[in-house]
Order: structure tokens, then sequence, then C-alpha cells
């Protein structure tokens, strides 16, 4: 007999977990994907060109707020959680509430979706958002150049848009950003990368992309996000940590630093600031502050002004679905109309000045009114074994 099988997700892992383990299972039969996290993201489709041909009208993508009805609708036999940045008590809870409805719960699996590659492998995780992934992730793409590797960076998903029509995406130039619709949240992954002379790749299809990038690249560099595991088999894994001794003794571990600049600071000295900082960070990441706020510190800003009482629209409702967001505004950019909506919160706000702590330059992408600097950081290695040479042994 068939299974029945429930995917939920945020637009990321769980349609890698769908295309590597059930796509061409034909044992198990997909019958919704469940959606959070991200706005706007359910109420769509699966669409039948990834899905394959055994999915012929494609896969719903439904609220996860409808999970048990789901589960009683079809008549789902296992539910499988695919998506990360939650606690250990949130998993635990889903588990209840579908194992109550009457059918299995299982995370996603982790070994059995790292698709392997005909080139080396160097992915770089996290234990959660906001422990310094994208610096990390630029500086390793450096070492590498500078070895003389053409390198491929592939980044953990975010397909917010027309699903068949990024199944692969390759971005080159800034201009590629604009021609693919990117959100705040894209452009700050890539952008970066980007700037300093790499090729970067995403999508839905992580097979497909690792095939084409792997036409380019000498070795694959998975860009992780969130909490989550590679979707590649790496052949070196770096992992950013809070503590490790007691899970991996036998770990080399790398200490490094990610020091805080500001474009101008004489912007910020005395001034009452608004600090803008990366969305995920601060929303599902549950980090209390940003560069941003640490600049505004170092440059001795009078006051952090509480952007609350001028948020406009979808950003309102940012503020109540996290509402331990402390006196920040986190750079919400899931479409066009929430970009407008920053913007407008931004150029409303009561301050002297606007600190941007995010890995892109807003002020690109949106028109701000006031005095406002950009605060980046890169990584410094300081202690340890020079990772220039863990990777030179990982990958030749």
């Amino acid at each position: 007999m068939t299974s029945k099988v429930l995917i939920m997700g945020a637009a990321g892992k769980d349609f890698h977990v769908f295309n590597t383990v059930y796509r061409d299972d034909d044992t198990a039969e997909v019958v919704a994907f469940t959606a959070t996290q991200i706005p706007g993201i359910d109420e769509r489709r699966y669409p039948a060109e990834l899905a394959g041909p055994r999915y012929p009208n494609g896969i719903p993508i439904e609220p996860e707020e409808s999970l048990e009805a789901l589960i009683r609708q079809h008549g789902v036999d296992l539910v499988v959680f695919a998506y990360s940045d939650v606690r250990y008590q949130y998993v635990d809870d889903k588990r209840a509430m579908v194992e109550a409805a009457g059918a299995r719960f299982e995370t996603a699996p982790t070994r059995a979706v790292m698709v392997p590659s005909s080139k080396p492998v160097v992915a770089v995780c996290a234990v959660r958002t906001g422990c310094g992934k994208s610096q990390t992730s630029r500086y390793v793409a450096r070492l590498l150049q500078d070895m003389g590797k053409r390198v491929g960076i592939v980044r953990h998903p975010m397909p917010y848009g027309d699903l068949t029509k990024q199944r692969v995406q390759r971005f080159a130039t800034l201009e590629d950003l604009a021609a693919q619709d990117c959100t705040i949240e894209e452009m700050e992954e890539y952008e970066p990368h980007i700037k300093n002379g790499m090729v970067v790749w995403a999508g839905v299809d992580y097979e497909a992309i690792l095939r084409q990038a792997e036409q380019e690249a000498d070795v694959i560099l998975w860009d992780g996000g969130n909490n989550d595991t590679p979707f590649y088999k790496p052949d070196l894994h770096i992992t950013l940590v809070q503590s490790v001794r007691q899970h991996n003794p036998d770990a080399q571990v790398i200490y490094a630093n990610s020091p805080v600049t500001a474009a101008d600071p004489s912007i910020i000295e005395g001034a009452r600031i608004l600090a803008v900082e990366d969305g995920p960070t601060l929303t599902h990441g549950e980090m209390p502050y940003g560069a941003a706020v640490i600049a505004a510190k170092q440059h001795g800003a009078s006051a952090i002004v509480d952007p609350r009482p001028w948020v406009v629209g979808s950003i309102v409702q940012t503020f109540e679905q996290y509402p331990a967001i402390g006196p920040l505004l986190p750079a919400m950019g899931y479409g066009e109309a929430q970009i407008r909506d920053l913007q407008e919160t931004i150029n409303a706000c009561d301050c002297d000045a606007v600190v941007i702590g995010t890995p892109i330059d807003l002020a690109r992408v949106l028109t701000i009114d006031k005095p406002h600097t950009r605060v980046t950081y890169e990584m410094e290695q300081s202690a340890g074994p020079p990772l220039e040479d863990i990777l030179r042994e990982a990958v030749g």
C-alpha cells in the first residue's frame, strides 16, 4: 500500500527532502507541504514541472495552522518535519499534535538528502542563526580563491517567488539579482559574494543546481542557512558553534572574531539612531541585537530609538509575531510590498540617523531620507590551526 506523507517546511529543506527522498518513491505519496516562518509562501503549489510525472497536478502548500485538518483530510500516515531554527520544545509540541491526530512523526533525514558531488565540497553551517555563517563563508571563499580555485558557492534555499523559474538560479552580477526578482533576504546573502567576484547558485532543485555548478567550479562551497545540515556530502564540514567540546571532543577548533566597521562613524556620534538589523537573525533567529547596535555603542550614539510607534503594514505583523524583538528594526523584505513597508517605516521614524547592519547596503534598494551609514563585518581568525591549511588538505 502507498503511504500518505505530509512534509512540514518553510520553502527550503522541505522541497529538498521531497526531491531526494520522495519524488521517485513509488511506495509513498506526498499529499501536501505545510509552510511557516516566511510570509506569503503558503497557499501555493509545488509545481508539476518540479514534482515529476507522479504528481501531474503538483502538490499543495498549505498553512501550518491547517496541519491537524490536513492529516485527517488526507488520511496521512507520516509527517516529516523539514525546517530549522526552532527550539526542541517546538518540535516536541508538533510531534504530540501529529501523533494525537493519528499519524507518525519524523524529523527529516540528514545523510539521505546529502547529494554527492564530483568536486570537493566545503560546507559552512552553524548551530543557530546569528553565529556568523555569512562572514565565515566569505572568508573561506576568499581563501579558496587565493589558492587558485574556481569557487562555486551554493546557498541554502530561499525560493520565495515562482518556483518553476527558480529551479536553478545563477547570480554573477548585481543585475542578476534584479533580473530574478530577489528579495532583501536573498540579496543579503548573494550580494556580498558577488561583490567579491564569486558566482552564487541557489534555487529549488539542488541536484540540478549542483550539476551545473560543477561545470564551472573546482570546489563547491555550501553556504548554509539557519541551523540546517548541508544538502551536499561535504569533504570538509565547518560548523559555527557556541560550545563544542562536550559533543565533539576530537573536533579541530578555530577561534575567530567578526570586527564591526561603520562606514561613517560621525553620523552615529551623539545621535538618536534607528538600528536596522538582519531580519531573520532577529525574528526566528531570536538574536537580541546585531551589528548596528554594536556600532551604535562603539561610536557613542545617544540613544537607540524604538521603531514600533512608526511601523506600518506587514512590519506591524512582524512585531506582533515576534514580540521579543527589542528596540530594533528587522530588515524584512519578502517581496515588493514589504520592502515598501520597510522604507516607509524607516523614513517615518523620529530619529537623527539610521545605522544599517544588514549584509547588503539597504540604501541601494531603499530611498532613505535621513543621514545613514552602513555597518560591515568580516571574519578574522584569532587562534587555532590556520583554516587555510585545513582547506588545502581537504580540497587539494
